[in-house]
């Protein structure tokens, strides 16, 4: 692009050089020859004006008078008819020469021819002034593409990354403008379809959690109701029961298998991420902004600890939560990773980000993740893209502590033989 963009530029730099370099060499050419002619007109005028008065008082010419009109190298020749008289000044030229000739009143005429030489040297230097001026207009126009190619390129760089982002999940607003009108328009459609695509996969997610949670509940129900057949007196009706529940227990699987793999596929990119060295480059990009409101920033994480996650969405998330300490705590903001345990009793990694301000009002704790709420006059949007990004992630963000502010972030431990990608159940046939 920035190629495209600096050719572009010096072609109609170029072009535009050219279409007024050429004409302008063409007529400084010609107007050096016209002032040429003019002052060699100018001479013969004042030689010629010479000759009528000497004929004109003494009926005599004398040539030694009239040489001081004569340029250096110059030749001049009156001729008078009806004398017969012939009156030669200077050497005869070879060559190129420029001629200015004028009747007399004497019936006579005065030539005066110098060399060309001189005329064409002076046109030559004017070209090359041309040429040296239509050489620094494509220069300048060098230097000044290369400062807009530069400075169009950088923000189409940014809204092809912000664009690539937002194709990986990554819905976070990006406040960045660029002064161009253009690429401003850009990056707000950018910001409103990740605002548009967040909200619908939040919805999309909460409306999958709750049919999987209704359609488990009504099959557990249905597995217990059958159950109670399988014991019935009637051997018939035993059967059937069995065959029913073995149905039930194969559709559970499916509902199971099926819900696995739309956690793996809303996880596709998550890999396993040395948080030992990945949260420490982090907080190093927070350091002066806190340093500068006087405050500072502790990093405690344990040797060895991996999470799965994709590195940019969780370099995200907890921007985010640092930027939340940043505008909405006070004193030293702490970051943490350790191992822990969820309820259900899988192996799972925990990241904290705690300050030490006064906290999260309770009137605002059970809402802090919604869109468009805040306790600080900000946009209300960093947070729900937050916990987004990390629920993209097969993970989950809450608010752990609601004094001091301390916002935990839930990660899946990698397994052993986890593989990018989405794994969809097999297809079992019908009995």
């Amino acid at each position: 692009m920035r190629r495209r963009i600096l050719l572009a530029i010096l072609m109609a730099v170029a072009v535009t050089a050219c279409a007024l370099g050429i004409p302008l060499g063409f007529s400084a050419t010609a107007v050096v020859e016209s002032i040429t002619r003019e002052e060699l007109g100018a001479r013969v005028r004042q030689i010629a004006a010479s000759v009528d008065d000497q004929l004109g008082r003494n009926g005599r010419l004398d040539m030694n008078s009239l040489q001081l009109g004569v340029p250096t190298g110059g030749h001049l020749l009156v001729t008078l008819p009806d004398s017969g008289q012939r009156d030669e000044f200077g050497a005869k030229l070879q060559g190129e020469t420029i001629t200015e000739e004028l009747p007399i009143v004497q019936h006579g005429i005065v030539r005066l021819s110098i060399s060309a030489n001189q005329m064409r040297t002076t046109q030559t230097q004017v070209t090359l002034l041309v040429f040296l001026v239509v050489i620094a207009a494509i220069g300048g126009g060098t230097a000044v593409a290369t400062v807009t190619a530069r400075r169009l390129a950088r923000p189409l760089r940014h809204v092809a990354d912000r664009a690539s982002r937002l194709g990986a999940g990554d819905f976070r607003l990006d406040r960045t403008r660029y002064d161009v009108p253009e690429l401003d328009s850009v990056a707000e459609a950018l910001d409103a379809s990740a605002t548009a695509l967040a909200q619908l996969v939040q919805r999309e997610r909460e409306l999958v959690g709750d049919v999987s949670h209704q359609l488990r509940s009504r099959m557990t129900s249905l597995q217990l109701r059958i159950e109670e057949l399988t014991v019935v007196s009637d051997e018939e009706v035993a059967a059937e029961a069995r065959a029913a529940l073995e149905q039930a227990e194969r559709l559970a699987e499916v509902l199971d298998e099926l819900m696995a793999a739309a956690r793996e596929a809303r996880s596709a990119g998550a890999m396993p991420v040395d948080l030992a060295a990945e949260l420490p480059s982090i907080a190093d990009e927070w350091r002066d902004p806190l340093r500068a409101e006087g405050r500072s920033l502790k990093v405690k994480v344990e040797a060895g600890l991996y999470a799965k996650a994709s590195p940019g969405r969780l370099r995200e998330v907890i921007g985010v939560l640092l930027d939340n300490a940043l505008r909405h705590g006070s004193g030293t903001v702490t970051l943490s990773a350790r191992e822990g345990v969820v309820a259900s009793g899988g192996d799972t990694v925990v990241i904290e980000v705690a300050d030490m301000g006064t906290g999260v009002p309770d009137e605002l704790a059970e809402h802090i993740f919604e869109r468009g709420v805040s306790g600080g006059g900000s946009t209300g949007l960093g947070l729900a893209l937050a916990r987004a990004l990390i629920d993209s992630d097969g993970g989950r963000l809450e608010l752990s502590v609601k004094r001091p502010a301390t916002f935990t972030v839930f990660l899946p431990v990698p397994r052993a033989g986890d593989v990018q990608g989405v794994r969809w159940p097999a297809e079992r046939s019908p009995r």
